[in-house]
């Protein structure tokens, strides 16, 4: 080695040595961790990392994150359902998907998304080194001694920090940021993999599926069901076995890198506090944030507004809880579906099993997928005889399921017999009955939020007999309903202090926003107002249960505007300010009479515009949404991706063609091409026609 090239590389690596944190030179730390510090210091390996400082990260910027995205959601969805794919490294070591996962947990953590030109080279550069590390089995997850790249939040130590700080610091619960980048770009890699082999019966922490495509499910395709099955596997949720997750990872990726990184983050993090001290904690915390206000750092989003926060609370039961691996982070959703992908696909065969269909009934004569006989009113099932079809059908929603059974009540025993066998073979989950209930239509089912039950009408059915007579006779028949559950509203908004009382609820003050203006409290409250509308859409008692949280609201505003401008009653507030709450208020002390009319200020843009309260009466409050549900319905971005693989198919066009043919039909270019020609040919004539006419009509030039 030359001297030249020796002074180079130590300049190098002093360098590198002082972008280490200031406390691996701290000489207050505990005795205990200076081996630690010399064992993630050797762990750095000085050469790659000068390595990674050479190489030119904007060299590797060459694609479009999104269209290697794409094509790898094309590859999974043209590929056959049970194929697996062994490698997968060559996404995980794409640039261009880093840079991609960095604006996504800078989106996270700041609240704005960076431009890709507006980050710096340095940024770029930690990256790289993140991805190296990552590709060549250095990372390790929750190392806070060791951050390849740090937060956008986090303050540049200029001082050697205290031993306590740096306990505190190795052991809080806060995740490190750079482990979100790796979730992220996992997350990318591995969801398209197994999107393609998801069951379309679960509709939880999967893209364009939702809770209301959950109960419009429901409303299409559970009509006619008497017994009904509601599981709970939550614990999956809570806890899984490392083995059970990476069998079932194994079976679509064959990736040995993607399934060390993802097994070695589903180790439980270390927690070296109790749960007392935890819990004493979180009661310091919230005396804290009682007494004090919090400041904002300068990159720190803003927290979420008062109406989200409260709409949140109001999260079903079934929604409530979200799954949590390890260091997975954000990949414990897909996680999770992935574990339970084994008890829908195991469903689907039981439904295909359980099938028989009666020539007698009216809707499932020959197959499963038949439907209903009127898809423009799917909630109405016919009445038929003795004999009926013995259907069952199946949908989950996070950890859990509601499996409807047209049939006796043996049937729904013997299916939760065999949930119960698969559950504990499958998952190690013993399942008892309660944890899977049995229970009639006619009782109600309660299933996020919403009731399903049926009602026995005799509507009038008209049709055209033989001969043309139209004919028109009474019929009997069972409409599903789903609607809204009125007491667990109540209960919601007693818990959240709006109300207090069962049977008969009195609303109270909404005293969290006692500091804001009337403005500002009007519209977080219509947002939230609107919010809750949007989740019960589909619910037949719509306008009764918006009705009722929009008189809570109300209420609740004008209790809290009587204490605040001391008006001593909801009345006198409604006198001034009218049934929706629109006109300003003022307190009754005489300081305030010379004020300026509130209109004045308007003018002035020194006050906002107040809004009314919404839904303030029942002919405001829109209806339910009785919008049919197609029966094989997929997402549109499913639909898009199924039409562009058709597309890529040349034996598509070669069928299409020869039908064309075999049909007598005219292809669309032949049309234009002949349409073109004639255009052609015309011009052609027409300029000659009159060219001639123009030698005609012209005179002789006479010579002088």
């Amino acid at each position: 080695m030359s001297l030249r090239t020796f002074i180079k590389r130590l300049q190098c690596s002093h360098s590198s040595l002082k972008t280490l944190p200031s406390f691996y030179f701290s000489s207050h730390s505990n005795p205990s961790l200076p081996p630690l510090h010399l064992q993630t210091a050797n762990h750095l390996q000085p050469q790659n990392h000068l390595e990674d400082k050479d190489q030119d990260p904007y060299s590797l910027l060459k694609e479009d994150p999104i269209e290697i995205c794409t094509s790898l959601w094309v590859k999974t969805f043209s590929s056959p359902p049970q194929a697996s794919f062994p490698n997968l490294t060559g996404f995980l070591s794409k640039f261009d998907l880093w840079v991609l996962a960095y604006q996504r947990s800078c989106a996270e953590v700041t609240g704005t998304f960076p431009p890709r030109n507006a980050i710096h080279t340095h940024v770029l550069r930690d990256l790289l080194s993140l991805r190296n590390a990552v590709i060549r089995g250095q990372f390790s997850w929750n190392k806070k001694t060791q951050q390849y790249i740090r937060s956008p939040n986090d303050k540049p130590l200029k001082k050697p920090i205290s031993k306590r700080k740096l306990q505190a610091i190795l052991e809080s619960s806060e995740p490190c940021f750079q482990d979100r980048i790796v979730q992220e770009v996992l997350l990318m890699i591995v969801e398209p993999v197994f999107e393609a082999r998801f069951s379309p019966k679960s509709h939880a922490f999967r893209p364009g599926r939702s809770a209301h495509t959950v109960i419009r499910t429901i409303r299409s395709n559970f009509a006619g069901y008497l017994w009904f099955l509601k599981g709970n596997l939550s614990e999956i949720l809570d806890n899984v076995d490392r083995n059970l997750v990476m069998a079932c990872l194994e079976k679509g990726i064959k990736d040995k890198k993607v399934l060390c990184l993802i097994k070695s983050a589903l180790r439980e993090p270390v927690r070296s506090k109790s749960n007392d001290e935890d819990n004493e904690e979180l009661r310091k915390d919230k005396k804290r944030k009682g007494t004090k206000k919090k400041i904002l750092n300068e990159n720190e989003p803003k927290p979420y507004p008062y109406w989200l926060r409260t709409f949140f609370s109001f999260a079903p039961e079934e929604a409530a809880k979200v799954p949590s691996y390890g260091h997975c982070g954000i990949l414990s959703p897909l996680l999770a579906n992935i574990c339970l992908n084994e008890l829908d696909h195991t469903m689907e065969e039981l439904i295909v099993e359980f099938f028989r269909p009666c020539k007698l009934d009216s809707i499932w004569k020959y197959s499963i997928d038949d439907g209903c006989h009127n898809p423009s009113w799917p909630e109405f099932v016919p009445s038929s005889g003795k004999e009926k079809t013995r259907k069952m059908d199946y949908i989950r929603y996070g950890g859990h399921f509601l499996i409807g059974i047209r049939g006796p009540r043996e049937d729904a025993v013997e299916t939760r017999k065999k949930i119960i066998e698969f559950c504990e073979s499958t998952f190690g989950l013993k399942l008892d009955n309660s944890k899977v209930e049995i229970e009639h239509i006619t009782r109600g089912i309660q299933f996020l939020d919403h009731i399903i039950c049926r009602r026995v009408i005799h509507p009038t059915l008209r049709y055209t007999a033989s001969g043309g007579n139209i004919v028109s006779e009474k019929g009997v028949g069972t409409l599903l309903s789903v609607t809204a559950s009125l007491q667990l509203c109540i209960r919601q908004f007693r818990r959240l202090q709006f109300v207090k009382g069962n049977k008969d609820p009195e609303p109270l003050p909404c005293t969290p926003m006692l500091y804001s203006g009337q403005a500002h409290t009007n519209s977080q409250m219509n947002k939230f107002l609107e919010t809750m509308a949007d989740w019960y859409r589909y619910a037949d008692n719509r306008k009764k249960v918006v009705g009722f949280c929009a008189y809570v609201i109300r209420s609740s505003l004008a209790k809290l505007y009587a204490a605040r401008y001391r008006l001593k009653s909801r009345a006198k507030v409604y006198g001034i300010a009218s049934r929706d709450l629109s006109r300003p208020l003022r307190e009754s002390s005489g300081s305030n009479n010379s004020a300026p009319e509130y209109s004045d200020l308007l003018r002035m843009g020194l006050v906002d515009a107040i809004e009314g309260v919404q839904f303030s009466r029942m002919s405001l409050i829109p209806s339910c949404d009785y919008t049919p549900f197609p029966r094989n319905w997929i997402p549109d971005h499913e639909q898009v991706l199924h039409d562009y693989i058709k597309l890529e198919n040349p034996k598509v066009f070669f069928d299409l063609l020869r039908s064309i043919k075999r049909q007598g039909l005219s292809l669309p270019q032949e049309e234009i091409s002949r349409i073109v020609w004639d255009y052609k040919v015309i011009g052609v004539h027409s300029f000659r026609s009159d060219g001639d006419r123009k030698t005609k009509n012209d005179p002789q030039e006479v010579p002088e």
